[in-house]
């Protein structure tokens, strides 16, 4: 299937590693141009050096108000256009209801939640028909995950925002998706199983409760990503994609 994505220009924050950098590769594979985003200049220029001609990057801070108009901006400049955006930050600070602290809730508000909020804004300001809003949230939509509290606070609260915004911009033909992933094979989960004490153990006992009986590979959930932010998409908005191998037990 052609996905139509040759030659559109997309922005893809938190894209040196992880979910953001296999969703980048997925739509450059596909012919897209994409600017990634990261933390700092030297893991932003080896992942644009790895990702090829067609990438560009820039360190930003997803804190500063002033970085979603920069990004935009940006990527007009290296390559003519702004089609969608994929907002990807890194998961908060792991930890139980009684163990997170005030200033591990504000980091995290301010950039998983209200950093996401004003690069949608800044997109949804700019983007014309056919444009696309995309964010990487988590199964904690849907069912809170033991030992990540933060994340099962603030990635509802998302979700519902990207309901609203896609309820707002539909009537100008801008789609608006969610993607929630669960056991994806990167080193955040990695790190989170290494938390037990006994991460083979906790793989394993993950992976029984997954129909598939596996983690994710990265590029299966950066292919769903590449879809859905694709014009081969372009009757789906305020969809929220479980992308964990049948977990979730809801319809």
């Amino acid at each position: 299937m052609d996905l139509g994505l040759k030659d559109r220009v997309y922005v893809v924050t938190g894209a040196t590693r992880g979910l953001g950098r296999a969703s980048a590769e997925a739509l450059l594979a596909e012919g897209a141009k994409v600017l990634i985003t990261g933390r700092e200049e030297k893991t932003v220029a080896e992942a644009v050096a790895e990702l090829g001609p067609d990438a560009a990057g820039v360190a930003a801070d997803n804190t500063d108000p002033a970085t979603p108009a920069r990004l935009i901006a940006e990527a007009r400049s290296r390559f003519g256009g702004f089609d969608g955006v994929l907002i990807s930050v890194g998961g908060p600070a792991p930890g139980f209801a009684a163990d997170n602290t005030d200033e591990q809730w504000t980091a995290a508000f301010d950039t998983v939640f209200l950093g996401a909020v004003r690069l949608a804004r800044a997109a949804a300001e700019t983007l014309t028909e056919g444009g696309v809003i995309g964010f990487v949230l988590s199964a904690s939509v849907h069912e809170p995950i033991p030992g990540l509290t933060i994340s099962n606070g603030l990635r509802p609260g998302l979700a519902g925002f990207a309901k609203s915004l896609a309820n707002d911009l539909g009537p100008r033909g801008v789609r608006v998706v969610g993607l929630l992933p669960h056991r994806i094979d990167t080193d955040r989960v990695r790190s989170l199983d290494a938390l037990s004490g006994d991460a083979d153990a906790a793989r394993a006992a993950n992976q029984a409760g997954i129909p598939l009986r596996r983690y994710g590979a990265p590029e299966e959930f950066g292919r769903t990503a590449a879809f859905l932010l694709s014009p081969a998409a372009s009757y789906l908005t305020g969809v929220m994609l479980p992308v964990d191998g049948g977990a979730r037990s809801g319809f």
